[in-house]
């Protein structure tokens, strides 16, 4: 397979410029996660005085000591609904994939310490996604519970899709997915129902307190009066009323038992010998990537350069390369890994989206996974491109790449604009992981375009209507609507609506690569023992 040849100069001044730029977004993302942990810690006296565990504790108890572990959707919810400074972000919830007693888990911890878990709009979207993940990656799924349920500030905005989280609980089960849930604190209402619809339950002596209406909620509704323990203690429902199958006596201890049971359940027993491939590191030290990517975003380079940093042994075998320069197709490696890819080196022609739209039925063909690695403007218009059937063949391509059949994992390494985000495989096409660099871009079109299309727009309407068009107000009206989409357009801000699943620094780019494809690698070959309706608690 041909090496890519870099021609990237790592003592240029340019160079120097753009890697001071990277290294200040990663600064910014690092320093947001930084502030979280920050705000989760000033809780640990709290936590102490009450004889428990902080969220995070309880978390690196569970994983497997030196095993790794992928965060996901860590600002989820940065500076929407009630985090008005960032230091709320995560969605009321800490989560990812690791590893408990040698099997590879989701696990989804409350985040207690900050406004006592509560579940905003943002989290439940978040809880949702990493359902999502879960079932179509085959992972059992563990959870660390103590929340205070909904916001009710965002009620209205919970209520409704909030059924979908235990919906998707009910089919997990059916599909042979086990869920294991320890409940650390408070689980009422909404949230009795995820232990609940849980497989296994472990409840902690004298913390946890589950029931579909407290002590003053049934008190002003019937007029009942009854204590936390009587009416959804730990004891109570280990029992008397059969919720748990467990009994924990304190934090630490409930984290153990979900580790006997995880060693216990012979879920890796039937999973062949994974085949571990010798493979050579590429040929470019992955530091590069930092002084790669130009600090001026419109500013082109050619996405080789990227890969020549990711792929094994910097190969890379070009599909189709004579008949289009700006989108890029081709086989590679990752980690001994095959792999198709496709990459931007500029807008998206008819012939551009022809080749990709071709090179990804051949990879569905070969059951060979899909990397989308995003850096363009869009399709390309203009008479021209009209002529030649842009549409027509932009329409193949996003055809192509939704129904797919193969794992398609996303990285937006620069823009990612317009219907480009679609035909690369944006969060709207279902990509199995899609993450993002902190320099990344996405929106409808760049702000400057924007405020000068609805600035061309009014100024014709007002000619129309026979009004004397107002230089200033046109001014304004454009520089405002540029203001507005660019501050909508930031990594943050699409890390924050969950339009992807985490922010990463470049230089993790082929190590997080490599681990996905590993997820998906051993999802394919899984076979699960699912039934009708999920396993019941009688």
């Amino acid at each position: 397979m041909p090496m890519i040849e870099s021609q990237l100069d790592p003592h240029s001044p340019q160079f120097a410029l753009n890697r001071e730029a990277m290294v200040a977004s990663i600064e910014q993302v690092r320093q947001l996660e930084r502030n979280l942990l920050t705000k989760a810690a000033e809780a640990k006296a709290k936590f102490d005085r009450r004889g428990q565990l902080l969220p995070r504790e309880r978390l690196n108890l569970l994983l497997d000591p030196g095993a790794p572990f992928l965060e996901l959707a860590s600002l989820a919810g940065y500076k929407l609904h009630d985090d008005k400074d960032g230091s709320q972000a995560g969605g009321g919830l800490i989560a990812g994939i690791g590893y408990v007693s040698g099997v590879r888990v989701l696990v989804v911890a409350n985040n207690s310490a900050i406004k006592g878990g509560t579940i905003s709009p943002s989290g439940l979207k978040k809880s949702l996604r990493l359902q999502q993940i879960a079932m179509e990656n085959k992972l059992p799924v563990i959870t660390l519970a103590e929340s205070g349920g909904a916001n009710l500030n965002y009620a209205a905005e919970i209520f409704v899709e909030g059924a979908r989280s235990f919906a998707n609980q009910a089919r997990m089960s059916a599909m042979g997915l086990p869920q294991i849930t320890v409940v650390h604190g408070s689980a009422t209402a909404g949230g009795a129902y995820q232990p609940g619809l849980s497989d296994y339950v472990v409840v902690v002596r004298g913390k946890a307190k589950l029931f579909l209406a407290g002590p003053p909620l049934l008190k002003a509704a019937t007029g009942e009066i009854a204590t936390d323990e009587a009416l959804g203690g730990a004891e109570m429902h280990a029992q008397t009323a059969g919720t748990a199958e467990y009994l924990a006596e304190n934090d630490a201890d409930g984290v153990r038992l979900v580790r006997e049971i995880v060693s216990l359940l012979p879920w890796n027993a039937r999973l062949p010998q994974p085949a571990r491939p010798d493979f050579d590191e590429p040929l470019y030290p992955i530091e590069e990537l930092l002084g790669l990517i130009p600090a001026d975003p419109k500013k082109p380079y050619d996405v080789r350069e990227i890969i020549a940093r990711i792929a094994d042994g910097s190969r890379f075998l070009e599909f189709k390369g004579e008949f289009d320069q700006q989108t890029l197709c081709g086989h590679l490696k990752i980690q001994g890994r095959p792999c198709g890819l496709i990459g931007n080196n500029g807008p998206i022609t008819p012939q551009g989206a022809s080749k990709a739209a071709q090179f990804i039925q051949l990879c569905d063909q070969s059951q060979t996974p899909l990397l989308f690695f995003h850096n363009t403007t869009g399709f390309m218009v203009g008479t021209e491109s009209e002529q030649q059937g842009v549409i027509k063949h932009g329409s193949k391509l996003i055809q192509a790449v939704a129904n797919a059949r193969v794992p398609k994992l996303t990285l937006v390494v620069g823009g990612s604009y317009g219907a480009g985000n679609y035909a690369m495989c944006g969060r709207g096409l279902d990509p199995r992981f899609i993450f993002a660099w902190p320099n990344s871009r996405t929106a409808v079109m760049g702000g400057a375009q924007a405020g000068k299309v609805l600035r061309i727009v009014t100024e014709a309407r007002q000619l129309k209507d026979g009004l004397v068009p107002d230089p200033k107000m046109l001014d304004m009206l454009e520089h405002v609507t540029a203001q507005k989409l660019d501050s909508q357009s930031t990594a943050l801000y699409a890390s924050a609506n969950l339009w992807d699943d985490g922010l990463i620094d470049p230089r993790d780019s082929r190590t997080l690569l490599g681990y996905l494809l590993d997820i998906c690698q051993e999802a394919e070959v899984r076979q699960l023992q699912p039934n009708s309706f999920g396993v019941a608690r009688f």
